[in-house]
């Protein structure tokens, strides 16, 4: 498959799980998920989403979500996308949301510590 199919095809499905992951009701799940990006294998067999949460979550509760909400994201995925075969929808917890924060946490205190000086 050519580059940039993929490339539309991931950033399409990113932005249709970003979409129908906001309206899960799964209480496992946090408000707000987002979904940071997505890769789709070339034969359509499996898209593994990444997600970030702004909130603070148990990480296992949260994957035993994930997983559950899969089958329902992976249908709603088939009805809004015209994909010759809808792929199996794979979560992974992805923390760079959180460790950008820190960064920019650790940023400002040292900021503040040179100002004080």
């Amino acid at each position: 498959m050519a580059n940039f199919k993929r490339d539309r095809i991931n950033e399409e499905v990113r932005r249709e799980v970003s979409e129908i992951l906001s309206t899960v009701k799964d209480p496992r799940i946090p408000p707000m998920p987002s979904v940071v990006a997505a890769n789709v294998t070339g034969d359509l067999e499996e898209a593994r989403i990444y997600v970030s949460f702004f909130t603070e979550y148990d990480e296992k509760e949260v994957k035993q979500g994930l997983k559950a909400a899969s089958g329902f994201v992976r249908k709603k995925l088939g009805e809004r996308l015209k994909l010759r075969a809808v792929p199996k929808i794979i979560f992974i917890l992805d923390h760079s949301i959180e460790t950008g924060a820190r960064i920019n946490d650790i940023l400002r205190g040292l900021n503040s510590e040179n100002d004080a000086d």
